[in-house]
């Protein structure tokens, strides 16, 4: 089983959900690119104050200190027999970036049809109090449209709408197309249905760490 995983997918493919459970199965912690930056800034190490300068003003981090970030986080304790990225890398510069401090053992592409994320991503709706994600799909609550927690009337994103989800499906293709290729030239690429259960998802994913 290898150990420095990376998940790339498109939003609604579900890689939070299985990354979070495959990671917890190796061993190894999984990791976001904002997760990472949050508890930099929280810290308040020299890094993560940089990150909150540019965080605060609403723009976005560049890559070079994201790039530094990662590589203290991945010098941890418990981030060296592995690691599970999220997301990361989203673009071929960050790719070669981070092939320099560390060698990605294996790449899981989550694939899945446009229209089925669309359908995924337009019925998620969250709870503007406690931030619970819902789906109406395959995760409704309890009463409809209300939060089961505190009974708040659930919300839409903006960016889940169709057009936007559109649009972002687009965005994502076009920057990761170059990354999928560098991957698969390199022998390391695995591509995964992310159509059907979670539970089926998961064990595709299994099936191409061993």
């Amino acid at each position: 089983m290898v150990h420095r995983v990376v998940f790339l997918g498109p939003p609604g493919a579900g890689k939070g959900t299985q990354a979070s459970q495959i990671a917890r199965e190796l061993g190894v912690p999984h990791l976001s690119t904002g997760d990472i930056l949050r508890a930099a800034v929280a810290a308040g190490t020299p890094l993560g104050r940089k990150a909150d300068g540019h965080m605060r003003s609403g723009g976005l981090v560049p890559d070079d200190l994201v790039l530094e970030i990662l590589h203290e986080r991945l010098d941890q304790p418990d981030a060296r027999v592995g690691y599970l990225l999220d997301g990361f890398p989203r673009n071929l510069a960050q790719a070669e970036a981070l092939g320099k401090f560390s060698e990605v053992e294996r790449v899981v592409s989550l694939e899945i049809s446009p229209d089925l994320l669309v359908e995924r991503l337009s019925a998620r709706r969250i709870c503007p109090k406690c931030q619970s994600v819902y789906n109406l799909v395959t995760k409704p609550p309890t009463a409809p449209e209300r939060c089961d927690r505190d009974g708040a009337a659930l919300v839409q994103r903006p960016d889940d709408l169709p057009e936007a989800v559109t649009m972002r499906l687009k965005v994502y293709a076009e920057q990761t197309a170059p990354l999928l290729d560098y991957y698969r030239q390199r022998h390391l690429l695995r591509s995964v249905d992310a159509s059907g259960t979670p539970i089926e998802v998961a064990e595709r994913i299994r099936r191409v760490l061993t």
